[in-house]
């Protein structure tokens, strides 16, 4: 086992609900943990000299290609180096947070991380997403096929043309509930959504290290 690769992306910070049922499974995880708070410390958006580095001869570098191939290097050398994954990704109007999608454009690279030969280096590792929600996007709830973030993360995270990561998900529901007066009727589904998560994490935190 090398490492967990945490990336925070909720920007609550002790209030998100994303990052408690995340310090669930770490609580059971056993071994050595890098966590990257995008929250707090957010990584640059992908620009124009980010992506022209990648097909610019390090010798013919701007400054600035220079500089963003330093920081694509960092962040895509902790990626490859884990050997499982824990995001904390909750539904920001209806999507993921910006600060997420810009670490994503950071470490999606082909020849790096995707489109390689024989498929992306990192495929078949373990990765647990955990994205909390005020309202409620399964089958049968009004907001049913709104939810943005959970099949794009599958796509991006876990299909074989991409980074190709063995994906789990928890979604801790109708957070709303608890400060909302119109939806108090649904307090005791979300506590029960946020116990399933809670359990499930643990689990799921057992179940990634006994894969290992």
């Amino acid at each position: 086992m090398s490492y967990l690769l945490h990336i925070d992306s909720s920007s609550l910070g002790a209030d998100s609900v994303s990052r408690q049922v995340a310090q669930s499974f770490r609580d059971w995880w056993r071994g050595p943990v890098v966590h990257r708070d995008l929250g707090a410390a957010p990584v640059p958006h992908l620009s124009a000299a980010g992506i022209t580095t990648r097909s610019t001869d390090e010798s013919a570098r701007t400054p600035d290609q220079a500089a963003a191939a330093a920081i694509q290097e960092e962040l895509v050398g902790e990626f490859l180096g884990a050997s499982a994954y824990l995001f904390t990704v909750p539904m920001y109007n209806y999507s993921i947070p910006s600060v997420f999608k810009a670490w994503l454009d950071q470490i999606m690279s082909v020849g790096t991380t995707m489109g390689l030969p024989d498929g992306p280096p990192a495929a078949g590792r373990p990765a647990l997403v955990i994205s909390a929600r005020g309202g409620g996007y399964g089958p049968g709830a009004p907001n049913h096929g709104m939810d943005h973030v959970i099949p794009t993360l599958e796509t991006v995270l876990g299909h074989r043309l991409t980074l190709g990561l063995d994906v789990r998900v928890l979604t801790p529901e109708l957070t709303f509930a608890r400060i909302m007066p119109h939806m108090s009727d649904l307090v005791p589904l979300h506590e029960a959504s946020l116990a399933d998560s809670h359990e499930q994490a643990r689990k799921l935190a057992e179940a990634f290290q006994a894969a290992l």
